[in-house]
């Protein structure tokens, strides 16, 4: 019985094997159909166009001094007054009241040295001196009795009512309490002096700025050793170093080749590596005496005409020669781009924007040429990136690369 059921299991090879042709052809007509329209939708779309690589330039901010700048040099922001403070004597940091950035005033006391061992020697010259006085005050009272003896010797001698020894002993006693009166006053100067010398020590262990200034290290603590001389490996030759803010001017070094186009008191405009989009206006002070062999140049020194609090020792700082100084109405900065990056399309100027993979055809008005720039008037911000090569092969909405990319 179980023989028979599965003889019965039999699959029908005819079923469906039959289709009609028109089917078939009509099945491959709408295949192709729909491949055209794919690959028709991808070149639309770009999907198939290569991209084109592209080199770039940013639209920048300049300033309308470059038309007259005749030389730029680099250097550095250098304070021409600076300190390291320590004290005249040797001790121990007892008492620190500055640190880096603080202001302090010429006099001021900004840290102190332990003193007590002088403190103390100040006293006792001081009791010395008290003693000098009265050992001066007892001294003139005995010459006073001296010479009252003597004078009194002396009238009776000449009535011939006393020895000659008697006035003599009187004499010498007179004269000994004279020379008494004259040693009490150099002992007072002595202590006096000693005294001086006492309250000098404890001066030294005062450290003062010597000139109003800005603390720019501190390089002891309290507790630390401290020494003029640094002799010690423990010890600190400074408490710290302090430099005049007033006295900051950029060190450049300028060509040999170029000094025929600078001269003290020139104009000049700084900027500061800090503070790209600032300028700050500035005029040579000194051209140094001496060239530089292995380099070929001398050193140049540039002052600033205002003071700004940003601007700080050991900065990074450009240095534009002007022709004539700066005017109000050109030291707002300009927006420009490489002319090179311009292209013109149906009488219109147009650069290429850059925005992700593709290019943007954008309408801008000119201005003036700046250098070997020229100025953007409207159309694009500064800091936008557009394309530079190779224009040529570009339109709105063309696919790019980047060499960076």
């Amino acid at each position: 019985m179980a023989v028979e059921d599965l003889s019965g299991l039999k699959i029908d090879k005819t079923a469906g094997a039959f289709r009609p042709a028109g089917w078939r052809k009509r099945g491959v007509l709408w295949m192709a159909a729909a491949i055209v329209v794919l690959i028709a939708v991808l070149a639309l779309t770009g999907v198939l166009t290569p991209k084109v690589e592209v080199e770039t330039t940013t639209v920048s901010q300049v300033y309308s001094s470059l038309t007259f700048t005749l030389l730029n040099a680099s250097g550095y922001v250098v304070a021409q007054r600076k300190a390291s403070v320590a004290p005249k004597t040797t001790g121990t940091l007892e008492w620190l009241g500055v640190e880096e950035g603080s202001r302090v005033r010429a006099g001021e006391i900004i840290a102190r040295l332990e003193n007590r061992d002088v403190t103390a020697s100040r006293d006792q010259a001081a009791a010395n001196l008290v003693n000098a006085r009265a050992s001066l005050a007892q001294s003139e009272a005995e010459l006073r009795d001296a010479g009252f003896a003597y004078n009194r010797q002396k009238e009776l001698v000449s009535q011939g009512i006393v020895a000659q020894a008697d006035f003599d002993a009187a004499d010498a006693r007179f004269r000994k309490a004279r020379g008494g009166v004259e040693g009490a006053k150099a002992a007072i100067n002595s202590a006096r002096a000693a005294l001086r010398g006492t309250e000098a020590a404890i001066e030294y262990t005062n450290i003062r700025a010597p000139f109003d200034a800005v603390v720019l290290t501190k390089n002891a603590d309290v507790g630390d050793i401290v020494t003029p001389i640094g002799a010690a490996a423990t010890a600190k030759a400074a408490v710290v170093t302090i430099a005049d803010m007033g006295s900051l001017q950029v060190e450049a070094d300028v060509s040999e080749s170029n000094l025929e186009k600078i001269k003290v008191g020139q104009p000049c405009e700084i900027q500061l590596d800090a503070f790209p989009d600032v300028r700050f206006r500035g005029a040579l002070h000194m051209i140094v005496p001496t060239a530089d062999r292995s380099k070929a140049t001398v050193l140049v020194k540039v002052s600033f005409l205002d003071r700004d609090s940003r601007i700080l020792p050991e900065m990074s700082a450009k240095v534009a020669f002007l022709q004539r100084a700066v005017k109000a109405d050109e030291k707002k900065p300009i927006t420009a781009v490489n002319p090179a990056a311009l292209v013109t399309h149906n009488g219109k100027n147009v650069l290429f924007l850059i925005k992700g993979d593709r290019v943007a055809e954008t309408h801008v008005a000119l201005g003036k040429k700046i250098g070997d720039m020229v100025e953007i008037q409207s159309g694009v911000k500064a800091g936008a990136k557009v394309a530079l090569k190779p224009l040529d092969k570009l339109k709105d909405g063309t696919k790019i690369k980047t060499a960076e990319k």
